[in-house]
């Protein structure tokens, strides 16, 4: 079933009816090789970054008539505005969309976003929607467009941008292996956006209790020494914090530090 889409207004989508029933076989048998690659992802748990490259790559093997893909996402802090591309095989790629997002704040992928529906164009140069971003695009010698929004649940979360040199590259063929493409694609680069903030918390986490476990022992230091109480020592190293401007466990690490260095010259 094919999705819904913007076309290209004024402009007629070339006909998928051409297509030989070998090409269309072949474009599915490389979409399902693109999903599989995918799914693979998601089960190796790898980074965002790589997440995205190899997305990127896979997009041009499944979609056809892909020249050069790439995947942007959408900082969820400050919503699309913020976009930028983190992922491209081609550095046309990163220039294009370095002209959609930072400098025009036109273009296809973040129209796509803002409708939340896949968006096409066959000629960038003639298309109306982005008079400034068509024409400069035109220039570099790209031609068509597709851009396939990536949502999960009610959250758009980035897109998949893919760019060909040619006129009226993507009918709606391509449009339909394109968005099942970039709904599988969607949940992997969430998969591991979630994994990198686990793996984040979690470093944090161990972070504060190992800073946690050197106050304990400096405050064990000072008490050895003042005889006073567990409150009256980490007063006394807040105090040192407070005063000098330094981070209470660098100050608990460098009496525990000074600590040890003092017991081993005390060796015989």
């Amino acid at each position: 079933m094919l999705p819904d889409f913007d076309a290209q207004p004024g402009r007629t989508a070339p006909a998928d009816l051409l297509l030989s029933p070998t090409q269309r076989e072949t474009d599915e048998a490389e979409l399902h090789a693109g999903l599989n690659r995918v799914a693979g992802i998601v089960a190796n748990a790898r980074g965002v970054i790589d997440v995205l490259r190899d997305v990127a790559e896979f997009a041009v093997l499944a979609i056809p008539g892909v020249d050069g893909a790439g995947v942007s996402l959408v900082d969820t802090r400050q919503g699309i505005r913020s976009v930028a591309t983190w992922a491209a095989t081609e550095q046309l790629v990163h220039d294009i969309d370095a002209v959609q997002y930072d400098e025009l704040k036109e273009g296809p992928c973040i129209t796509c976003m803002q409708s939340r529906r896949p968006t096409v164009s066959g000629s960038l140069g003639c298309d109306d929607r982005w008079p400034h971003f068509g024409g400069r695009v035109a220039r570099m010698r790209v031609h068509s467009a597709l851009a396939l929004p990536l949502i999960v649940g009610d959250q758009v979360i980035g897109s998949i941008n893919a760019y060909a040199k040619s006129r009226d590259a993507f009918g709606d063929h391509a449009v339909r292996l394109g968005s099942q493409f970039a709904n599988t694609a969607a949940v992997a680069v969430h998969n591991a956006q979630l994994l990198a903030n686990a793996h984040e918390r979690a470093l944090r986490l161990q972070r504060a209790l190992d800073s946690r476990s050197v106050i304990d022992q400096a405050v064990g230091i000072v008490r050895s020494r003042s005889g006073g109480s567990a409150e009256e020592a980490f007063e006394r190293l807040a105090h040192i914090s407070q005063t000098e401007n330094i981070k209470l466990h660098v100050v608990a690490g460098q009496l525990v530090e000074e600590a040890v260095r003092r017991a081993r010259a005390r060796r015989p």
